[in-house]
């Protein structure tokens, strides 16, 4: 056909020797762990491409049979110009043979897209920490070196109760039962050298710890040795001990969080060797939180084997005579409480497991994330990014979602949204609820389309993927709580945290963030509920509540508005949602939801299950878009109705301290701090800063910040302001009696200079001031607000009744205004 195709086609196509380069580099630094026998090489895509009839006709059409990227599925392009049509035919024929001969362009890096169109474009550089390949196995999970891990995948299937599973009813008779310990029982499993405080971690590996894995559970004697086996040396499992005090009775001992001493909460174990129509007892003997859901109708979740694979049945509700109390062991540390269940077992010679809540583990969102990325429609608005990788080494995944934006100024006029979930790895709610807004906002739907055109969504759905595969409760592999870390600088200890705040710090330099959430678990309060931060602008005053208003009404049976918090406090400082909104984000939220259910509507007093979690992820995107609607009429009645609220608050609450109700003024004008009650009920620890090793090192980075930026000058207290004023006030009257007679002419053309010592406003204040009542008492801060219709009568605040104590908050930022998107 050409002779210089022919030609061609003769010759021996060598490797790239720059891909071959960059190969060994990244795999002699550990960075990429993909064998080169899994990479296409750019030799083999040219021999496919000689021997393909459709290169041999002279067609360059998809060819999707070479191509190793599957997140893209895009086509190779030549880059080339013809420079005139008269050539043409004679140009391609040489650029065919050019292609094949020419050791500089066989490169996978050109791409071409469908039409053979003649614009040269790069392929996006590969991710240093390398996300896992379609065509090739998940990125296996890393552990600490000193984590034995058994070598069975566990999975377990999802379910929708068909009948809604209802709280326990304590009747008052339920068993207390007397901790006796291994000194009078039988230990019949327990993990060895399980790191705890004092120790903290240096690296890890696919597999945990090396050599073979012992066998730690007892040996069973024979076919009638009824002995329950048990396992948790698997992704997320939790059980350090296990000690039989009876026939059917057993102790168990959780495991705390890595490298440290404290927070017992989660649990995921696996039992064999049961035993049908017998009642057990099982009793955990070292939690840590003096009040627990278990106290007012939890029930643990039990998982059968045998129900799964022959009826389809998942997670359930299970247990009987459920009771939470302290344990009478005093160890003279910090008090211990215990939770007891009795339980039956549906079948002989089952595998039952336990947990404290639905698990979702690391392997599942890879294996979610793999489904996505091999989705043709979904992977061309969803882009698969790594964030970072963890202490361990495990990737941590950003997802960029958003719609194709057809000019530059359009891409640009999008706001943005922030989500993340599962910083606490055993709050594993939060990614269910995840879950269901990614399988909303990634679905066909006209509303999820609507989101994708208008925003941009970046969402991290595991910050703390270390946690969720050791089964730690709250912490990552430093031993610290990662959500009171978010001003930390220490980006070797908490690379999770560090890269979460630098990338929104670089989207909001690009656009605005309308909303930033961080998704949670909550182990002491029914529903779902938010805290979030209140604005003192008098601009977007009550703003940052209308998003939780409007998602309560949208979901009613499950968000409770009256459970929100606004308030900031200064051991939550640290926490996600305050630094977020210190950056100028207005709407920051931390989402809770419950491990227990919910007390509202036509789900009251019923057990959350994994479908319920994953609707509220639907709502979210619901109110997202009733929260932006070009029409403010919602918007405007949250507003009003947030008002009412509010004034009715300060009504019961002057009504409790028995003040006077007409006063006058603007009520408005009240802080919002002062009418807040404290979050102390949240699932909140504080911060044990940062890693004793480290603290020289956080000392000296925080010093140099220093010396880089200059702290502003601390504002003062209300009473250093009066005693500054009060010694000011004396030292110009003692100036004033040394220079009498020059003051008196002064005084005599009306031209004082010293400032008379009460200010009209202070005049006006005292005038309107009641008796009783104080302009600087605080009434005591409750922790339920009931929340109803404001009352006919409105009260008349005097503007400047809490102008002192305003003037004690924090000076805050000036955040730019709430811009509503209009769509065209």
């Amino acid at each position: 056909m050409f002779p210089a195709l022919e030609t061609e086609l003769k010759q021996e196509t060598l490797p790239d020797p720059y891909e071959d380069f960059m190969l060994h580099h990244l795999q002699y630094y550990g960075y990429f762990k993909a064998q080169k026998s899994s990479l296409p090489n750019s030799a083999s895509h040219q021999r496919g491409w000689r021997n393909s009839p459709r290169y041999m006709n002279g067609s360059f059409g998809e060819r999707d049979d070479f191509i190793s990227d599957s997140l893209e599925k895009e086509m190779l392009l030549w880059p080339t110009c013809l420079p005139s049509t008269g050539h043409a035919q004679i140009d391609a024929v040489n650029r065919d043979s050019l292609l094949l001969s020419s050791p500089l362009l066989r490169s996978r890096q050109l791409l071409f897209d469908e039409l053979d169109d003649i614009n040269p474009r790069l392929r996006e550089p590969r991710e240093l920490f390398s996300c896992f390949s379609s065509r090739g196995p998940l990125q296996a999970p890393r552990w600490p070196i000193e984590c034995e891990v058994i070598k069975e995948n566990i999975h377990h299937i999802e379910w929708v109760p068909l009948q809604p599973e209802y709280f326990y009813q304590p009747t008052g008779n339920e068993k207390v039962p007397e901790i006796v310990g291994e000194e009078q029982g039988t230990v019949v499993f327990q993990l060895d050298s399980v790191p705890t405080e004092g120790t903290y971690f240096t690296s890890s590996r696919i597999g945990g710890k090396r050599g073979i894995i012992k066998e730690l559970a007892v040996t069973l004697q024979g076919p009638e040795d009824n002995t329950l086996l048990f396992e948790s040396r698997f992704e997320s499992g939790n059980l350090q001990k296990a000690v039989r005090v009876g026939i059917y009775e057993y102790e168990l001992t959780l495991r705390t969080d890595l490298y440290t001493d404290k927070h017992t909460q989660w649990f995921y174990f696996r039992v064999q060797n049961t035993r049908k129509d017998v009642t057990y007892r099982f009793t955990i003997v070292n939690l840590l939180k003096p009040k627990s859901l278990y106290a007012v109708g939890m029930k643990p979740l039990m998982y059968s084997q045998l129900d799964a694979t022959i009826y389809n049945i998942g997670w359930r509700r299970e247990g009987h005579e459920i009771k939470y109390y302290k344990n009478n062991m005093d160890d003279g540390q910090q008090p211990l409480y215990c939770l007891t269940w009795t339980i039956q077992f549906p079948h002989d010679q089952d595998t039952c497991f336990f947990a404290h809540f639905y698990p979702y583990t690391y392997t599942d969102l890879q294996c979610y994330l793999l489904s996505v990325a091999n989705n043709p429609i979904q992977s061309q608005f969803c882009k698969l990014r790594a964030l970072c990788r963890s202490l361990a080494g495990n990737t941590v995944y950003l997802l960029t979602i958003t719609n194709p934006s057809r000019t530059p100024q359009e891409a640009a006029a999008k706001k943005a949204v922030v989500l993340s979930a599962r910083v606490h790895p055993g709050e594993s709610n939060s990614s269910w609820i995840m879950s269901g807004f990614l399988d909303f906002i990634l679905s066909n739907s006209p509303d999820a389309q609507l989101l994708r055109d208008i925003f941009v969504f970046k969402v991290i759905p595991m910050l703390n993927p270390d946690g969720v595969i050791v089964g730690n409760y709250r912490c990552s592999l430093a031993g610290r709580d990662l959500n009171r870390h978010y001003k930390t600088v220490l980006k070797d200890s908490f690379p999770c945290i560090w890269y979460t705040k630098n990338m929104i710090k670089r989207l909001l330099e690009e656009r605005e963030v309308l909303l930033y959430c961080d998704f949670h678990g909550h182990s002491r309060k029914n529903n779902i509920f938010v805290y979030g931060c209140h604005s003192n602008s008098r601009k977007h005053w009550l703003h940052e509540r209308v998003f939780p208003l409007m998602l309560s009404k949208n979901a009613p049976d499950k968000f409770s508005f009256d459970s929100c918090n606004f308030k900031v406090q200064k051991c939550k400082e640290g926490t996600g949602r305050v630094v977020m909104w210190r950056m100028g984000i207005i709407n920051s939220y931390t989402m809770e939801s419950t491990f227990g259910g919910s007390t509202l509507g036509s789900k009251r007093d019923t057990h959350f299950t994994i479908e319920d979690l994953k609707s509220l992820g639907y709502h979210v995107c619901d109110t997202i878009l009733d929260f932006c609607d070009p029409d403010q009429t919602k918007y405007t009645q949250c507003l009003q109705e947030l008002k009412e609220l509010l004034q009715q608050e300060i009504h019961k609450k002057l009504n409790n301290f028995g003040q006077d109700m007409d006063l006058e003024g603007n009520w408005s004008d009240i802080p919002l701090s002062d009418i807040e009650s404290s979050t102390s009920g949240s699932d909140s620890s504080l911060s044990d800063g940062p890693p004793v090793r480290l603290l020289s090192v956080a000392e000296e980075l925080n010093q140099k910040m220093v010396l880089k930026n200059p702290k502003k000058k601390r504002l003062q207290t209300r009473k250093q302001r009066n005693e500054q004023y009060q010694k000011n006030y004396l030292m110009r009257e003692l100036k004033l009696t040394e220079n009498a007679p020059t003051q008196l002419s002064g005084r005599d053309k009306g031209s004082s200079l010293d400032p008379p010592l009460t200010s009209p406003k202070n005049k006006e204040l005292i005038q309107s001031k009641k008796p009783g009542f104080t302009a600087s008492c605080s009434p005591k801060r409750s922790t339920n607000a009931s929340l109803g219709p404001a009352p006919d009568v409105k009260p008349n605040w005097s503007k400047t009744r809490y102008s002192a104590a305003r003037k004690d908050h924090a000076a805050m930022a000036v955040y730019p205004s709430l811009h509503i998107y209009t769509y065209p």
